[in-house]
């Protein structure tokens, strides 16, 4: 019997050794790591003391322990080549890598998931909607059309976000539709005042939050006070309150202090933010698309299996959508229109910046109006504005869409895929939006509400 001579992870207390009193032996050798080899180990009644009365030779031998190096809290960015299309310079993406992971399922038997199992939107990835040929050349026209309105809208908000925010701002985006007008808005800024701004892209999710582990690596490479969230477009404004949401839990749980939630956006139709590029609900193309116009980057994933609690939150990179990859053509055609936009956005910037941007949220009204009016008695299942509308198209059939009478060539693409999904299209005067995508419980499989679970029909 003798006392620990370590620091045992049950505390101090005696210890033994077995079946050597009396056995006889001539020599013991004990075997001790480095880090056992404490003064306990020598004293007169420590183990090498117990054993010398056992036998008339003891040995010890000591050898090194090994603690492995501990490796940084948390890993650098991914950059492309290697993940997503973008040059490495534009962005760098605070998320893990999980291109080798099947998470793909297609949407009928996601949707049962969702419904039957209460599992989370983002436990799994929807298969990507592969646009047909008369689809893609419908994103070509509306870029054609509004490469020169999105890039003054990008300069807006660039210009805006270095007189209000930061002169040096550390530009982050919310994966993966904020991810390309951060890179346009680096790119901006890159041409009006030579400035390389840093740039990265997280994840948030509905109903969880943001990317703590995203928001410790900011917090340790940059001043939490130049960081300025950007996403592509507010619809109702949700993730806006999402994310004011999870910067105070992340606070309040001992995280860094001095991120702004404010998140700034190319377009606000809802009314929802005061640092915007502008209050059209016009298309923005790269809403058209899905991975194919955001770097081949699919949604972000946050599941318990793959991502552990001091993971980033996950993605994949589909490179085998190399050949439809129209990313960096979208990028430089809005940037090729920069030098042509940039006396009228000086003006713009002028204007907004004197005038009153306060949101109103009248697009969160809006919403709730119809969410009744339609018997649908939940607003996070009306998708407001082109871009919501849009996406809910590409991921799912949804019940109805609502479209301004006499909207013109913005919502060609979203007649088209609501034929092609066989969903009908209702024009309505009175809508505060150019369109509106209409979720209904009753209709569609595993309709998701404000926590990204099922809701009960």
């Amino acid at each position: 019997v003798f006392p620990a001579h370590d620091t045992p992870a049950d505390g101090p207390g005696d210890r033994y050794a077995y079946n050597i009193a009396g056995a006889g032996f001539d020599v013991v050798v004990a075997v001790v790591d480095s880090t056992a080899d404490t003064p306990e180990l020598h004293a007169a009644d420590g183990l090498l003391a117990q054993l010398a009365e056992t036998a008339p030779h003891i040995l010890l031998a000591v050898v090194p322990s090994y603690v492995p190096e501990r490796p940084p809290m948390l890993p650098e960015p991914l950059r492309g080549p290697a993940f997503s299309s973008y040059a490495p310079d534009e962005v760098g993406w605070l998320l893990q890598d999980l291109s080798d992971v099947t998470l793909e399922a297609p949407t009928e038997e996601r949707e049962e998931a969702i419904q039957s199992g209460g599992a989370h939107y983002a436990e799994s990835l929807p298969v990507e909607y592969q646009p047909s040929e008369q689809y893609q050349q419908l994103f070509h026209t509306a870029l054609d059309a509004s490469a020169a309105r999105l890039a003054q809208a990008v300069g807006a908000v660039t210009e805006i976000v270095l007189e209000e925010r930061s002169p040096r701002p550390v530009l982050v985006s919310l994966a993966r539709a904020g991810t390309p007008v951060g890179v346009l808005m680096r790119r901006w800024a890159q041409f009006r005042h030579g400035l390389d701004l840093p740039h990265y892209a997280v994840s948030i999710v509905r109903g969880r939050g943001i990317d703590a582990n995203a928001l410790r690596w900011l917090a340790a490479h940059h001043d939490p006070a130049d960081v300025v969230f950007v996403d592509g477009w507010t619809g109702k404004g949700a993730i806006t309150r999402e994310l004011a949401e999870a910067v105070k839990e992340f606070e309040a749980a001992g995280g860094a202090t001095g991120f702004d939630p404010e998140i700034a956006v190319l377009a606000d139709p809802g009314s929802c933010v005061k640092t915007y590029g502008t209050r059209e609900d016009f298309l923005i193309p790269s809403a058209c698309l899905n991975s194919t116009v955001s770097g081949l980057i699919s949604r972000t994933v946050l599941r318990a299996d793959l991502v552990g609690p001091n993971d980033f939150h996950g993605a994949k990179f589909y490179r085998e959508l190399a050949g439809a990859d129209v990313s960096v053509d979208f990028l430089d055609a809005v940037s090729a229109t920069f030098p042509e936009v940039a006396d009228t956005v000086h003006q713009q910037v002028k204007e907004l910046l004197s005038g009153d941007r306060e949101p109103t949220w009248e697009g969160w009204a809006a919403v709730e109006r119809i969410s009744e009016e339609y018997g649908i008695h939940d607003v996070n299942l009306v998708k407001p504005g082109v871009g919501e509308t849009t996406r809910v198209l590409l991921r799912r059939v949804p019940w109805k869409i609502l479209a301004k009478a006499g909207a013109g060539a913005d919502l060609d693409h979203v007649r088209l895929l609501a034929e092609q999904r066989g969903v009908p299209v209702e024009e309505v005067a009175e809508l505060p939006y150019t369109c509106v995508g209409l979720i209904h419980p009753k209709y569609t499989r595993g309709a998701t509400g404000a926590d990204g679970k099922a809701v009960a029909v």
